[in-house]
């Protein structure tokens, strides 16, 4: 679907700029953003491996073990069918402690084994609550440092890359609280349908 509105907004803008006699802007507009797009991934790429290799570092020194421990009385309470001692828990926690810290990158193979894990007592393809759940929350995941938020702050020429950290937090709260109610209700709503 996404690449249909790319191509979409690519055959818009050059109809524009011939019915508009602008083609010589739209050639160096796209040069311009290519070349920026490159610069713009190098620099991010430098920051990214700065942030997986401290998460790296958390991870042997037991930092995120610890920050599992710390979360696994609530994160039980919303895995409720997902025994504590199992890999599948485990792998949850870990996603969760490397979303707080705002590593997204360092969260998703995380993410991915714990749902091959959730995955393997399913008999059949439907998602169980507990996927849904996870997927709630790794995508609303909140984060105490936004590091990718704030390294692309950074290199597009901010002074302050972290003062956004109090809407980061705020705003994540929020999407957090209501996709797992949804979540919630849609679940029970679907129960009870399905008893009916």
């Amino acid at each position: 679907m996404l690449s249909y509105i790319f191509v979409f907004m690519i055959v818009i803008s050059v109809v524009c700029s011939v019915i508009f006699s602008s083609t010589q802007e739209l050639s160096q507009s796209m040069l311009d953003g290519a070349s920026e797009a490159v610069e713009l991934l190098v620099m991010m790429s430098g920051m990214m491996c700065l942030w997986s290799g401290v998460m790296e570092v958390a991870r042997k020194s037991r930092l995120t073990d610890k920050l599992a421990k710390l979360f696994s009385p609530l994160l039980k309470k919303l895995f409720p069918d997902v025994k504590k001692d199992s890999k599948a828990f485990q792998y949850i926690c870990m996603n969760v402690s490397a979303n707080l810290l705002g590593l997204s990158n360092a969260a998703t193979p995380f993410g991915l084994s714990a749902m091959k894990e959730l995955k393997k007592d399913l008999l059949s393809d439907e998602a169980s609550d507990s996927m849904v759940t996870f997927v709630v929350m790794n995508t609303a995941s909140i984060q105490l440092l936004p590091t990718n938020v704030a390294t692309m702050r950074s290199v597009l020429g901010s002074t302050s890359p972290f003062d956004i950290i109090f809407c980061v937090w705020v705003t994540s709260v929020i999407a957090l609280t209501v996709g797992l109610t949804v979540s919630r209700l849609c679940s029970k709503i679907g129960r009870k349908k399905w008893n009916l």
